[in-house]
Order: C-alpha cells, then sequence, then structure tokens
C-alpha cells in the first residue's frame, strides 16, 4: 500500500507535527503486513506463517507484528515482538524468501543493489542502507519495536520474510550484515 504526501501532511497536521524547510518529514505510518505466534516448524507441508528455530531464545508463542509503508520513493519497516528474553540484543533483516522448515530456507538478506558474492558479507551491500536492519534488544518484559527506513522500495515478490538473529548486525568487513543463527522467522511479503 501506498500513502499519498497529502496522506502524509494530513497525518502531519493531526499529530501537530510540523516539518521546516531543509527536514526530512517523518515517515508515515506502516500498514500491517503479517502478525502471528511463533509454532515450532512443521515437519512438511504448509508452514505456520511464524516459527521458531530456538525455543530457549525464541519461545512458542512468542509474538511477531510486522508492517511497512511506502512515501516518495522511501520505505519503513517496522517489526514488533513480545514474548522473547528480556534484556536481550537481537538483531533481525527482511530476507527474500518466505520461511520454511529449515533457517536457512528464507534465503539471503533482501538488497536493493545485489552483492554479485553470496554470501553477501562486504560492506559495500551488507549495510542498512542497503538491506532492512531491525536490530533490536527488549526490554524487562521481552518486548521491543525496531524501525527502518531506507530511500528505496522494495521490488515486487522479492521481499518475503523477517528473520531475528542471535546478534546485533555485524558491520565489520567480512562479517557485514552477519548477525549469528536464525532463530525465528515471520513470512510477510512486501
Amino acid at each position: 500500500m501506498r500513502t499519498t504526501v497529502a496522506a502524509l501532511v494530513g497525518a502531519a497536521l493531526l499529530t501537530g507535527a510540523t516539518a521546516c524547510s531543509g527536514e526530512t518529514p517523518a515517515a508515515p505510518a506502516v500498514k500491517p503486513v503479517a502478525e502471528t505466534e511463533v509454532a515450532g516448524p512443521a515437519a512438511s507441508g504448509d508452514q505456520p506463517k511464524g516459527i521458531t528455530y530456538d525455543v530457549k531464545r525464541i519461545p512458542l508463542g512468542a509474538k511477531l507484528s510486522t508492517g511497512s509503508s511506502v512515501a516518495g520513493g522511501r520505505t519503513t519497516v517496522e517489526l514488533k515482538v513480545s514474548g522473547l528474553q528480556p534484556d536481550t540484543k537481537y538483531g533481525s533483516h527482511v530476507h527474500t524468501k518466505p520461511c520454511g522448515a529449515k533457517p536457512a530456507d528464507s534465503g539471503p538478506h533482501y538488497q536493493n543493489e545485489k552483492d554479485p558474492v553470496a554470501p553477501s558479507v562486504d560492506p559495500k551491500y551488507a549495510n542498512a542502507q542497503n538491506e532492512i536492519w531491525l536490530d533490536f534488544t527488549t526490554d524487562a518484559q521481552g518486548a521491543a519495536t525496531a524501525t527502518a527506513t531506507v530511500n528505496w522500495e522494495f521490488r515486487k515478490g522479492e521481499a518475503n520474510a523477517v528473520i531475528i538473529h542471535a546478534t546485533h548486525s555485524s558491520t565489520e568487513h567480512g562479517k557485514a550484515g552477519t548477525a549469528g543463527d536464525r532463530l525465528a522467522c515471520l513470512t510477510a511479503q512486501f
């Protein structure tokens, strides 16, 4: 779904937000894409929308939701989580394929400019401006919200899941974009 400039201005007026000359207006509110409680992966056949691959770090029944908005060629993606381990750092990225029984089934990170080398660990491609990074730290109740805004739009049909990883994303050359094991997956077609 796309948000028009008129809707953005109307939302700014309703909330009392202002945009001065030279300032970038706030991103429009995200529209829900997917929300679920996580389950374990199915042995075969249809997969649940939300899957945990590590029940200690992402317990069964934890809640994951994501949404996005597009305005003026910019994309904003939001991830909300609850029921995770309290006061814990996690990494999170948009991936190319839907969730599957195995953590790797969701494919690589979605990249605006695709790295010709896979897996992508070159900071020229694996960075928060070329990918959607939604790293977060949970609060004392195991909840968090992460938001990322980039200056591009998803290619239709190429962004299909949000993966939660074991650590925040690395920016180090040769490890850029890595964030440890894939702990959970939320199928979400952006």
